[in-house]
């Protein structure tokens, strides 16, 4: 049997064969987890723009643009934040993006090893006992205008 894993290092293998059994490979990807350090969510963008001076080279044709200027976007309460960053934040920042998204694969990875394991220990319980509706008397109602008496 061929199951995929993921190390710590973000390496995906599904040739490799696993002889552990789910709950121990749930213990290896809460070990992976453990391992993670800072991280941080969003995208980095590596952009060259023109500035618009008439006579400007970023103006030429073929333009000569200026830049690298990095940018980092990200969603924060519903709206789009965008920063600009220097090249030695732009390195840092592209690691903890990184580890994010290893992050959120070793996650999704546990994710679907515990939904199969819950479904399998439900399937374990006896099935829910029915009960029979009990027979219940029907009320009557009283014509329009008029009261029931107190006692039938």
């Amino acid at each position: 049997m061929s199951i995929s894993i993921l190390t710590v290092d973000g390496f995906l293998s599904s040739s490799m064969p696993m002889n552990n059994t789910p709950a121990q490979h749930y213990q290896d990807l809460q070990r992976a987890l453990s391992h993670l350090g800072y991280f941080r969510r969003g995208t980095l963008l590596k952009r060259f723009m023109p500035c618009g001076k008439p006579g400007c080279a970023c103006q030429a044709s073929p333009p000569r643009l200026h830049g690298p200027y990095y940018q980092w976007t990200r969603k924060v309460a519903g709206k789009t934040v965008t920063v600009r960053l220097t090249h030695e934040q732009a390195d840092l920042l592209a690691g903890w993006i990184a580890t994010g998204r290893q992050m959120d694969k070793i996650i999704a990875h546990m994710e679907r090893l515990s939904l199969r394991a819950t479904d399998r220990l439900l399937k374990e319980l006896p099935p829910p006992r029915r009960n029979t509706p009990a027979v219940r008397a029907r009320a009557t109602r009283a014509p329009k205008g008029q009261e029931l008496p107190d006692k039938l």
